[in-house]
């Protein structure tokens, strides 16, 4: 079954919503709190270890409720069944998208073609449980005899950005193996990995799906022929013991000297950027311990049937989404932030870039035509507190309206009170501070207060008054687990189909990516025989002075 295909935009819910953005657009949230002192009561969702609260927003339940009558109309409900059904729900690349069967459970059923794919996973995660206590537990070992130290994960995009998201969010759990990522062409970028590891020591982990991505190989190639360095002795048959691929390609893969044990395989109905719950996730099993992910996975399955059941109005994506369409849509917000306070949670805005804006960055409608309106939203964040010292500033008195998330935990994993109270006095302030603000009479208190001259505060007043109005929402969890972790990760996933399908694109394809890739390519060759051909005047240029100055 296709997917509904509707301009959002001519639907009847739209253009009350419009008429309804009218009316409200001038109102502050401030005013929306005095006028309902049960507000916080009334717009939060409790679930599980999650307590999310968006009332810190510019909307009502009219709102809500207008928005969740657009989700209808463009057929959201139908489409989440397609979702979990295996429907080739990107069209474009007559795929589906299965990613959440990855963490689904043993007993379930998902088809995909009229076959129940459930065993065949688990037949994989099986796998990538016996290889990883294997390796964790030293009965694997190198070409020298040595017990492995290290794991380098090969890869680019999602082959990357997920495994080391997770691997650095959930590093209290890390095990006795130290894991390193390559993925930038950039060989320095290498070199420097190559400086920290030893050979007799170390696992390479090279996740490309069609074993053909330039620069995964080409860092390979680079690796393999480190590896095989006359100063450590090894041979070619070492590098069985050595390097492991997850990868579909296995003519590839055999070629580059990899054992067949060694090859996890892949599935045409996972994106790369959706695929870490995958054999993709090899490096983090390595990492962490199998069991610790499972446990991601298994936290991921909670938010997928979350997802899946819940009605709207208490189902977290999907009003995570609407908020988001409320925000981009008609407030004409173009950006979003995302700040966890917790640095373990560093990786998760580059990691959720990829994820948002390569899936719904796209201008094209499901109908094949240019859309009239706004789609994906620009995602960018840092942890905080180290966020509120350096772009905070743009978010509380810049002239751009942000939205923001703001991701706290309850319990520090370490048990530093004094720490995590501060940090979490921060997490509260600053949403309490984009809400309220601060009036010119608060301004003129502390100034009288602080002894200044009626000039000094006539002066200064304009600078320090806050307008406040600033939206957010706050999502609170008990504790960083891998469990708590998956949930999260999986709620930011539903977040971006929700808005694909309320935007009318199709979020799973990503052939923006490919015409730099195909361009890159016959560059290349220019560079290598040093004659550049057609190209625009500035591209001409700059490859004529770089060749130039790399003529030797």
């Amino acid at each position: 079954m296709k997917l509904q295909n509707s301009n959002p935009t001519e639907t009847n819910a739209w253009q009350k919503l419009r008429t309804h953005f009218s009316e409200i657009e001038a109102q502050s949230i401030q005013d929306l709190f005095h006028n309902d002192p049960k507000r916080a009561e009334n717009f939060n969702i409790d679930w599980n270890d999650f307590y999310v609260d968006f009332s810190k927003n510019n909307w009502t339940k009219e709102t809500i409720n207008l928005l969740i009558e657009l989700a209808n109309e463009v057929g959201l409900q139908s489409a989440i069944t397609n979702y979990f059904s295996g429907e080739k729900i990107n069209e474009t690349e007559n795929r589906a998208v299965l990613h959440t069967a990855l963490r689904a459970n043993e007993n379930d059923t998902v088809l995909f073609e009229g076959k129940n794919v459930i065993p065949e996973i688990f037949a994989t995660k099986n796998k990538i449980k016996d290889f990883t206590n294997s390796i964790t537990s030293g009965e694997a070992k190198g070409y020298s005899g040595k017990p492995f130290t290290d794991v380098v994960n090969i890869g680019i995009g999602g082959s990357d950005l997920g495994p080391a998201m997770v691997v650095e969010a959930l590093q209290f759990y890390k095990n006795n193996l130290t894991t390193h990522f390559i993925s930038n062409v950039d060989g320095d970028h290498v070199q420097e990995i190559l400086k920290k590891i030893n050979p007799e020591t170390t696992l390479f982990v090279i996740v490309s799906k069609t074993f053909t991505t330039q620069e995964t190989l080409t860092n390979s190639e680079t690796v393999k022929k480190w590896f095989l360095s006359e100063k450590f002795g090894t041979t070619e048959k070492d590098i069985a013991k050595h390097f492991v691929a997850v990868s579909t390609n296995l003519q590839n893969v055999t070629n580059f000297g990899i054992a067949s044990e060694n090859i996890f395989p892949m599935w045409d109905w996972v994106g790369g950027r959706f695929s870490l719950w995958s054999a993709v996730g090899l490096t983090i099993s390595l990492a962490v311990g199998y069991d610790n992910f499972n446990e991601l996975l298994k936290g991921a399955n909670k938010m997928d049937e979350h997802f899946k059941t819940t009605p709207f109005e208490k189902n977290i994506p999907v009003v995570l989404a609407l908020l988001s369409i409320w925000h981009n849509n008609f407030f004409g917000a173009e950006t979003e932030a995302l700040i966890p306070y917790t640095q373990y949670l560093q990786k998760l805005a580059p990691y959720l870039q990829q994820g948002i804006m390569e899936s719904n960055g796209k201008s094209i409608g499901r109908n094949g035509f240019p859309v009239n309106y706004q789609t994906g939203t620009i995602v960018w964040g840092e942890p905080g507190t180290n966020s509120q010292h350096a772009f905070f500033q743009l978010i509380h008195q810049g002239t751009k309206l942000i939205p923001t998330d703001f991701i706290g935990f309850i319990q520090p994993l370490y048990g530093e009170k004094d720490h995590h109270n501060k940090l979490m006095s921060n997490f509260f302030a600053q949403t309490e501070a984009l809400l309220m603000g601060k009036t010119k009479e608060q301004v003129t208190s502390e100034f009288i207060k602080q002894g200044k001259t009626e000039a000094e505060v006539s002066h200064l007043i304009p600078f320090k008054v806050f307008d406040g109005n600033k939206p957010t929402n706050t999502i609170l969890i008990e504790k960083l687990t891998p469990e708590s972790l998956g949930a999260l990760v999986a709620m930011y996933e539903h977040k971006i189909f929700v808005q694909g399908i309320i935007w009318n694109i199709y979020s799973y394809d990503q052939w923006g990516v490919e015409l730099g890739k195909q361009l890159a390519n016959t560059i290349l060759s220019e560079i290598e025989n040093k004659v550049v051909k057609n190209h625009d005047s500035s591209t001409a240029a700059l490859l004529a002075k770089f060749i130039n100055k790399n003529k030797s």
